[in-house]
């Protein structure tokens, strides 16, 4: 027995199927007329965004992730009990970006030095509470 799909037909029961290779990828062809409508309007939702991110400045879109590591870092300090090796992960990438392009981030960049004060200041205090020692 046989399944028959778009990439061609396929033994199915007991027989041990093949996996799938690049050329049971289905060409743009065999898609039905719904499928490759969907398919255009994906391209062209995919364009605009390319577009967008292309005219936004690079250092705004750095920032932007640079804040993703901030908020990955917290995310892991709110744990209970807090993930500190996974939250220094976060940190050193936040550290490792503000400080490998300084002078370079524009507007944010105070801002950014802001939070990562913050969010180590908080692995400190967090790690010390933890470990029952007091901070100052």
């Amino acid at each position: 027995m046989s399944l028959w799909t778009p990439g061609g037909e396929h033994p199915v029961g007991d027989e041990p199927a093949e996996p799938a290779g690049p050329g049971d990828v289905p060409s743009f062809d065999d898609l039905s007329p719904e499928q490759q409508e969907q398919a255009r309007a994906m391209a062209a939702e995919m364009a605009e965004v390319q577009e967008r991110v292309a005219g936004a400045p690079a250092a705004d879109v750095v920032a932007n992730h640079v804040m993703g590591f901030y908020e990955l870092a917290a995310i892991h300090l709110s744990q209970d009990p807090p993930n500190f090796e996974q939250a220094t992960v976060a940190i050193d990438a936040m550290t490792a970006v503000i400080d490998g392009l300084q002078g370079r981030l524009g507007e944010a960049e105070s801002t950014l030095r802001d939070g990562l004060s913050q969010i180590r200041m908080a692995f400190v205090q967090l790690k010390a509470q933890v470990e029952g020692v007091d901070t100052p």
